[in-house]
């Protein structure tokens, strides 16, 4: 059996699809960071379109010495401070990760982060995390104690080696706070388990971003609902205005395209960003500790409401747009049937102002060869008187009343000639 050995050169002698590179990167653009098990995470996120990133990471690494990111970047990792700082590209938002030494106690300050005065935002802060890892022991389960009672949520997790607690509450700084505690995690599960956490908190604030924008879209649509709901009663009666009526339901179904413009994105972000959120918690695989709520628990009972009001308007303006358009159609099916009536009666009516006008010709058609035999006869009339004085046998009087019939009916064979030449000819 012959063995094909292959080389670099060998691959590289094949045409590559220009796609290839981006499929093979996309699953390690973002690995999980390498976190000791003894450390602080702060993670902001900021609405971005990315150009204030590149210029805000390019003045960091300028002024520590280190090359810039590439204008097409989508990750960036340099040290700041006593730490590591790293910059993620996502669809419409960004994140700064710093992992460094942590503080004295959970809850204080944490120092060398490069999030000072000096940190120039690229857009609007959208969340922050404050994470930290510490050893499970009496004194790091006294740090639960910082936390709000009523709204604390401890689970257990990656089989028994660690607890996660917070109380998606801000501190003094707007950073919500999460304690990680140890019991003998390497520092690659460390970071996967702080990037879950920390993408929990940032996609559930994402995800709902979408109720404010459906609460107040909401009574627009109600509005549509009842006018709507009296368009189809006054559909009902007999005898109703259907332009009238089509041009309200017109006017309605622009006022539900324009609401569902205005909300598609959000509503379909926040979908997107609830089973992202749905995912991670999946991935925890969490264990419940008595007496305290599981973050899946709590998640579902506070984001799970908002999420479904957004997919329930959704809905509901789906199904109103397709009922206005159904409504719109047997409107125009109406009016189509009003115009054919309207054009039956119209036929109608011209085909009997035709048969008046037929008549009226026919009249004056009458009258018209009674006129011209009228003149002729007359005309013959001084023949005859002419031919009397030189002794004609008859009589003018009687050769003028011989030559009438004649007269009469040589001028209407004359005029129905003249109609059977212009196509004219109707029966009588």
């Amino acid at each position: 059996m012959n063995e094909i050995s292959w080389s670099g050169r060998a691959l590289a002698s094949f045409a590559a699809d220009p796609r290839r590179a981006f499929a093979l990167g996309e699953i390690h653009a973002r690995p999980y960071p390498l976190i000791d098990p003894a450390s602080a995470v702060l993670e902001l996120a900021f609405m971005s379109d990315g150009d204030g990133d590149i210029a805000l990471l390019t003045d960091l690494a300028l002024r520590r010495g280190v090359a810039p990111p590439a204008e097409n970047a989508r990750t960036f990792t340099l040290n700041s401070g006593k730490g590591r700082l790293r910059w993620e590209r996502h669809t419409e938002f960004s994140t700064y990760s710093w992992a460094g030494p942590p503080p004295e106690r959970f809850g204080m300050m944490v120092e060398g982060h490069p999030f000072g005065a000096d940190f120039a935002a690229p857009g609007p802060l959208v969340a922050g995390v404050h994470l930290e890892i510490r050893p499970q022991d009496d004194r790091a389960s006294a740090a639960l104690d910082v936390f709000e009672r009523s709204s604390l949520c401890v689970s257990a997790v990656e089989q028994g080696l660690a607890q996660v607690a917070t109380d998606f509450r801000q501190d003094g700084d707007g950073l919500t706070r999460i304690l990680v505690l140890d019991d003998g995690l390497t520092p690659a599960r460390v970071g996967a388990l702080a990037k879950r956490l920390i993408e929990i908190e940032i996609y559930r604030t994402l995800a709902l971003f979408g109720l404010p924008l459906a609460q107040e879209v909401a009574p627009r649509v109600r509005a549509v609902e009842d006018r709507f709901a009296e368009i189809t009663q006054e559909m009902r009666a007999r005898s109703y205005a259907s332009r009238v009526l089509l041009d309200e339901i017109t006017e309605a179904a622009a006022e539900v395209e324009a609401a569902s413009a205005t909300v598609l994105y959000r509503f379909g972000a926040s979908r997107a960003y609830g089973e992202i959120v749905r995912e991670r918690l999946e991935s925890l695989a969490e264990a419940p500790i008595a007496g305290f709520e599981s973050w899946s628990g709590f998640l579902q009972r506070r984001v799970g409401p908002a999420l479904r009001t957004c997919r329930s308007l959704e809905e509901r303006q789906i199904a109103l747009s397709e009922k206005l358009a159904r409504a719109a159609n047997l409107l125009r099916t109406r009016i189509d049937v009003e115009l054919e009536h309207q054009n039956r009666d119209l036929l109608a009516s011209m085909n009997r102002r035709a048969q008046v006008q037929l008549r009226l010709q026919q009249t004056v058609e009458g009258l018209s060869v009674a006129a011209i035999a009228y003149y002729v006869v007359g005309l013959f009339g001084y023949v005859a008187k002419g031919l009397d004085h030189d002794g004609a046998s008859l009589g003018s009087p009687l050769m003028i009343a011989g030559f009438v019939p004649v007269a009469i009916l040589a001028v209407w064979f004359l005029v129905h000639r003249i109609r059977r030449s212009h196509g004219e000819d109707h029966p009588d």
